[in-house]
């Protein structure tokens, strides 16, 4: 399969252009630019101008926003076959949030003009990324709501057993499944300080739920997480 086939097929997985032709496919296919990044690596920041969104092919990534005290609030964690950076395809938006690589990350954009063109042909589209953004809303809304009633235990237990199922779906197996993060990052996504996500992982290996290394959790029996999630 050339580089090609397989950008119109991760396209085709894509729920906004699932509906697409297959010479549909290829065409935006031919202009989508292949990008990488490295873990830890910022996409875009919160405020920067965007005239792009991507696809994602592999990996994963963050996006969050900062509050008017200095912390950083994780909206949502994405994985393979995602697309994220939408709101910069309608009228030169500034990027909400910002995103950051949570590990190796491979992804396709696609430039504004490309998009718009397909759109025009295609006004479903629209209204297909329209269904996905209020979909990310509706997901980040339920995700502030468990943050604010959640206790710090649960959230970080919630946060793990979320990122231990998506790896066992991309073939991690259902046990000993290592999630690379360091604690600071678990923190953040689960809306709470490095501390005090310390102490409960810590309080996780005591227990022979995890074990701890240098940025990374090994998680033995994922589903024994969902006992501290209240």
């Amino acid at each position: 399969m050339t580089e090609g086939d397989d950008t119109a097929a991760l396209l085709a997985r894509t729920e906004v252009f699932a509906d697409l032709e297959r010479r549909e496919l290829d065409q935006l296919a031919t202009v989508a630019v292949p990008r990488h990044w490295d873990r830890g690596e910022l996409v875009f920041r919160e405020g920067d101008s965007g005239d792009s969104c991507y696809v994602l092919r592999s990996g994963a990534l963050v996006l969050t926003r900062e509050h008017d005290d200095g912390r950083a609030i994780a909206l949502a964690e994405l994985r393979a076959g995602s697309m994220f950076g939408e709101l910069a395809l309608f009228g030169g938006e500034r990027r909400s949030a910002t995103a950051e690589a949570l590990e190796e990350t491979e992804a396709v954009a696609l430039l504004r003009p490309d998009v718009q063109r397909l759109v025009r042909s295609h006004p479903d589209i629209a209204l297909k990324l329209l269904s996905a953004m209020a979909e990310r809303v509706r997901r980040t809304n339920e995700r502030l709501l468990q943050q604010s009633f959640q206790t710090v235990a649960g959230r970080v237990a919630m946060t793990l057993l979320a990122q231990a199922r998506a790896r066992s779906a991309e073939g991690a197996g259902e046990r000993d499944v290592v999630v690379r993060a360091t604690q600071a990052e678990i923190a953040n996504l689960a809306g709470t300080s490095r501390e005090s996500a310390s102490r409960f992982l810590a309080s996780l290996e005591r227990d022979g739920v995890v074990a701890l290394g240098r940025g990374r959790v090994t998680v033995h029996e994922p589903e024994r997480l969902s006992n501290y999630v209240h």
